[in-house]
């Protein structure tokens, strides 16, 4: 196995400064994962705080009431047992759920978590649980609802569910028919190339979504079928029964509220003052809660002393909004700068793994943190990786390239080679035809404005229509060299598609489905002996399966 730095892909945003561990960005945070004290006082800090999280037993028995519609592995019951001990630590990253699995980068962030909390303990010689979030209160459906894959023909496929007709609640309120599981699974089924290992990833998604479960479910399965022999536990952050524990810090939430926007500001601020831009900036007056209506999940302001939708539709006093943290807290959901505070309060986070925009808004959640009594974990880079496959690495030692040039400027080395198969110099003749004609037809032009003045004119549209056919014969001339070339074409696109699908990140579009139905379950495994790196950064990993 070759694990080797894409260096220079990277801008120098927020989220990479604080990986290559710069002062001022780091200061934002208060640690850094590659300082071992940091991690000791991270610890401590969460030692003389516990008595104020939600209540360690009643958290251990919603996640196993939660377990217990997933698949069963004796790991996961050993973390629930762990999860127990007061000793015990976390480390927590989270994701939307995905169709099927989803992108690498959901299986690249479990796999962080798992190896994080074995690093983490390790390193402080106590019980470290690693857990994995899904933020199924998200109601932004069609961000959950797709996967892509590299079908048969060697197009991109994307294979999705449509969101139902209605409200638009959250992700795991969203109940989808059996038909809706069937169409989505029979178009999976028509896009995956034939392989070994096909029917039996299409058993079981097709067991995984037997039942229609809703889209947080079936992803849920998933993630726990691939890694719960690594002791993960999953949690969804819609579950009734988690939400039940959450009431007294939403109850926190709603009754400081001007408190927590003031402290939201100041964050902001600190970022801007280091000149970077908000990834997810507060809006005036915003509540940064969510209330579960009929009508969907809705977004709560300040308005007059009371909390009110956008539009002033619906309201609700601070006493009612109170009333419901207290005997219905499921009503009411966080948004991405009060969900870190409330998974603050649920569990003890030793560290919590996230992606660069991630890093980019918790950036602002110092003061908050401070305001409510709490200190930021550690922020741990999720772990980035394009897998280089192994007839694609066979494809850039034919054309003499690499894989970071096909992630930074595939489009154009393709066109390069194609340049250079041109063995009569098409563009340079046609250019030089353009020239001379030009040259030739510009008197005319004199000669006829000199005569008429108007039949210039006439004379400039009739010269436009002599370029456009050279033009138009010239593509022709290019299509025709390009087709003696298709084969080498297709290879080159095949490259692209594999390291820079989209002109974007491996793992941010390819789906874990698309490399297990090619590699088999023991592609997934093969992960773990991966080198951890606990400040990230984007890896190239070739060889992945000459080990396993």
């Amino acid at each position: 196995m070759n694990v080797t730095p894409l260096e220079g892909l990277s801008s120098p945003s927020l989220a990479e400064l604080y990986r290559r561990r710069d002062d001022k960005v780091c200061g934002l945070f208060g640690g850094h994962p590659s300082v071992s004290a940091d991690w000791q006082r991270r610890a401590a800090a969460l030692d003389a705080a516990a008595e104020r999280r939600a209540d360690r037993r009643l958290l251990a028995q919603a996640l196993r009431a939660y377990h217990a519609r997933l698949p069963k592995h004796e790991a996961v019951s050993r973390s629930l047992e762990r999860l127990e001990r007061p000793d015990s630590l976390v480390v927590v990253g989270g994701q939307q759920a995905g169709l099927f699995g989803g992108p690498l980068m959901i299986a690249y962030k479990a796999l962080t978590v798992v190896q994080t909390a074995r690093y983490a303990e390790r390193l402080l010689g106590r019980p470290v649980v690693p857990v994995f979030w899904i933020a199924g209160e998200d109601h932004d459906f069609d961000e959950a609802n797709h996967v892509y894959v590299a079908a048969a023909d060697g197009e991109l496929a994307r294979i999705r569910i449509e969101r139902p007709e209605g409200p638009r609640h959250s992700v795991s309120r969203t109940p989808l028919k059996q038909r809706d599981w069937e169409a989505a699974l029979d178009a999976l089924a028509a896009a995956l190339p034939e392989t070994e290992f096909k029917p039996g990833l299409l058993d079981r998604l097709r067991k995984h979504a037997a039942d229609a479960p809703t889209l947080t479910l079936a992803f849920a399965r998933l993630i726990a079928d691939w890694f719960a022999p690594d002791g993960l536990l999953l949690l969804d952050a819609d579950d009734p029964e988690l939400r039940a524990l959450e009431g007294p810090m939403f109850r926190q939430l709603i009754d400081r509220n001007d408190e927590l926007e003031a402290a939201l500001r100041e964050g902001e601020g600190a970022v801007k003052s280091l000149g970077f831009p908000l990834q997810a900036e507060s809006a005036p007056g915003g509540a940064n809660l969510f209330v579960h209506l009929d009508a969907g999940r809705t977004l709560l302001f300040k308005r007059e002393g009371r909390f009110a939708d956008r539009k002033g539709n619906v309201l609700f006093s601070r006493d009612e909004l109170l009333s419901l943290a207290d005997e219905d807290p499921a009503r009411l959901s966080n948004n991405a700068l009060t969900r870190p505070i409330m998974q603050e309060f649920v569990l003890p986070v030793l560290a919590t793994v996230l992606g660069p925009a991630e890093i980019a808004y918790w950036s602002v959640l110092g003061p908050a943190f401070e305001r409510f009594g709490m200190s930021l974990p550690l922020i741990v880079p999720r772990q980035s990786f394009t897998y280089l496959e192994p007839n694609i690495a066979k494809l850039l030692d034919k054309y003499g390239v690499t894989a970071e040039d096909i992630v930074r400027e595939g489009a154009e080395k393709k066109a390069q080679w194609l340049a250079e198969q041109d063995k009569w110099r098409l563009e340079e003749k046609f250019q030089e035809v353009r020239d001379r004609f030009a040259g030739l037809y510009g008197p005319i032009l004199d000669t006829l404005e000199a005569l008429q003045p108007a039949l210039r004119k006439l004379g400039e549209s009739n010269q436009s229509k002599i370029m456009e056919q050279i033009d138009y014969l010239e593509k022709r001339a290019v299509d025709a060299l390009a087709k003696q070339h298709e084969a080498g074409l297709r290879q080159w696109d095949r490259m692209r598609l594999s390291l820079a699908p989209q002109d974007r990140w491996q793992e941010r579009v390819l789906g874990i489905v698309h490399f297990l139905n090619r590699y088999g379950p023991k592609w997934l495994d093969a992960w773990n002996g991966v080198p951890f790196d606990p400040t990230g950064g984007h890896r190239l990993v070739e060889g992945l399966l000459d080990q396993a």
